[in-house]
């Protein structure tokens, strides 16, 4: 547990909180039982919810595992009293680890961030987590182009692996933002105890950060989707051209077959005693086979 002590307010982060420090919490603080259970649990979706002497919040920050390529979930419960900010998270959300850390060490940071009201710190903190995602999605933009040359590069069996890498990427960032919005709009629109009403128009600017992310999201998905489309039609092409050659090999050689296999059935073989008995058979073969080739051609099958 880390503490930063202003004479305005405090700001307590927890991370990975064990038995104790949830009991300390409550006995100082005097928490609904509720909020307590909401730091021992995971909360699967999205909340926001007032208590006699509190406001609850918890909401998800997409996070990025590098050995898997995807992101994911990281919780963050957030807790508001009267003079006291409250962040718990299970896992380790850099960006706020980073945050806490330079307001601890610096002094006008933190005369700047926390010289109003823990309601102003919380819209600082949700500020600056979602601005955290746009070099997230730079990032995802750039594969996407990197994606694009090597598909018209004529890469395509190697980018299918990569689509489906940037694809789930994608797909499991959008499924942590989209929930996020009914949060927002909640601290805009009711008319909590501990965030002041004049803060509503900067949470009403964090709904418009947070459909950007949802609209470049949007962007990528198309954008991948379409990418996909073109790489599956490009190999299909391809297979379709080997196929083609190898049926076209097949036609031209069936009518060599059968005649070296009429020839074997035959107990007096034309020509065969002839000096030149084998090359007048290969020019009747070859013959054959262009003559199948013309025909081809005729049909415009070539």
């Amino acid at each position: 547990m880390q503490e930063i002590k202003t004479e305005k307010f405090n700001w307590i982060d927890f991370q990975e909180p064990n038995a104790d420090d949830v009991m300390k919490i409550q006995k100082r603080f005097n928490l609904h039982p509720l909020v307590i259970e909401e730091f021992s649990t995971p909360t699967l979706r999205p909340k926001a919810a007032e208590y006699d002497n509190c406001v609850y919040l918890a909401i998800h920050i997409p996070l990025y595992n590098n050995e898997d390529k995807t992101t994911y979930p990281g919780e963050l419960d957030i807790v508001i009293c009267e003079n006291t900010l409250i962040t718990s998270h299970d896992v380790e959300i850099y960006q706020l680890t980073d945050f806490f850390n330079e307001i601890k060490k610096n002094k006008k940071k933190r005369e700047l961030y926390m010289k109003q009201s823990p309601g102003a710190l919380l819209r600082y903190i949700l500020e600056m987590l979602l601005e955290s995602c746009f070099p997230r999605l730079d990032h995802i933009s750039k594969k996407l182009d990197n994606i694009e040359r090597e598909i018209f590069a004529q890469h395509e069996k190697e980018m299918v692996f990569e689509i489906s890498v940037v694809k789930r990427d994608i797909l499991n960032f959008r499924r942590t933002m989209k929930p996020q919005r009914s949060v927002f709009e909640s601290l805009t629109q009711e008319n909590h105890k501990y965030i002041e009403r004049e803060l509503s128009p900067y949470f009403q600017d964090l709904i418009g950060t947070n459909i950007r992310i949802w609209n470049m999201l949007e962007s990528a998905k198309e954008t991948i989707e379409s990418l996909e489309e073109t790489n599956n039609s490009l190999l299909s092409n391809q297979l379709d051209m080997t196929m083609k050659v190898l049926t076209i090999f097949s036609a031209v050689m069936l009518p060599m077959t059968v005649y070296s296999n009429i020839l074997a059935m035959s107990a007096d073989i034309p020509f065969g005693k002839s000096p030149y008995g084998f090359w007048i058979h290969l020019v009747i073969m070859f013959a054959l086979s262009g003559f199948t080739i013309s025909v081809f051609k005729m049909r415009k099958w070539l």
